[in-house]
């Protein structure tokens, strides 16, 4: 389980974003505790609902269909959440996407049937761009 750092959102792999909506959802509806994504309770909940409206973003600019937001709104329903430019700030550094970009190279590297060379190159550029 893990949060994806948000400037990778767009090169991720179409698995890979798929996976991160089911891992939201989880969290949305079991607060699931895991050693790579506790951090994210010391936060308030401005930073979760703040990514999750990334992960969402870019769902929608690659055209994928969101079935059901239903435990997502349910999270979050009763307040307003303040739109953060940089969610969980604290803990998505520059050391966070490195970490973030050497998973996704290796998943590259060791063939995941949905991460082609362009989706790879795209990854690279970003990374460098942030780094």
């Amino acid at each position: 389980m893990r949060l994806w750092h948000q400037h990778l959102l767009s090169s991720l792999p179409k698995s890979q974003l798929l996976a991160q909506w089911r891992e939201l959802n989880s969290i949305f509806v079991k607060e699931d505790r895991h050693i790579l994504i506790n951090y994210i309770y010391n936060y308030p909940k401005d930073d979760l609902f703040a990514y999750t409206q990334l992960v969402l973003l870019e769902m929608r600019k690659r055209n994928i269909n969101i079935r059901t937001v239903d435990k997502m709104e349910k999270h979050f329903e009763g307040r307003s959440y303040k739109t953060l430019a940089n969610p969980f700030e604290h803990h998505h550094t520059k050391e966070y996407l490195e970490i973030c970009y050497f998973n996704l190279k290796e998943k590259f590297m060791r063939g995941q049937k949905d991460f082609n060379t362009e989706q790879y190159e795209s990854l690279m550029s970003v990374y460098k761009k942030q780094t």
